[in-house]
């Protein structure tokens, strides 16, 4: 019985992509799902439309794909809590996940995303101090690839 618990928890952590013995009901992981819910909200709010939402391939995710007037936007999401540690939310998008959103980015337009492919593109980020509307700031153009 133990070893059929223990296959049925590798099984569900590969499915969900989780690291042994990280919960899915972590607090971190319910704030990192309610910040890109009000992400996306607010990116609807400003006329986007949201094509896609946690697009991972290996090497690299994307939290939200969008079309906001002509360009397509591939966004990061952002939450940190504590914004004076470490340079805030916007500082914690480092070079190297500027790279894996640019792979996926890649990958995401070389299948899903085919129909997009020649549309302007631009990396943005929306980054959020606390889980409430009034600390959203949407960065556009963080980065390029």
């Amino acid at each position: 019985m133990d070893i059929l618990r223990t296959c049925e928890q590798t099984i569900r952590h590969c499915l969900l992509r989780l690291r042994p013995g990280q919960d899915r009901s972590a607090p971190a992981l319910h704030d990192g799902a309610r910040a890109e819910a009000l992400a996306e909200r607010f990116l609807l709010a400003q006329g986007a439309r949201i094509l896609a939402r946690n697009v991972r391939f290996k090497g690299g995710e994307i939290d939200l794909i969008a079309l906001h007037q002509q360009h397509l936007v591939f966004v990061e999401v952002r939450l940190r809590q504590q914004a004076t540690a470490f340079g805030g939310a916007a500082g914690s998008i480092t070079a190297q996940k500027q790279l894996r959103i640019a792979l996926a980015a890649r990958l995401w337009l070389l299948r899903a995303g085919r129909a997009y492919a020649q549309r302007p593109m631009r990396f943005d980020a929306i980054v959020l101090d606390a889980l409430q509307e009034d600390a959203i700031e949407w960065l556009q153009a963080v980065f390029y690839a």
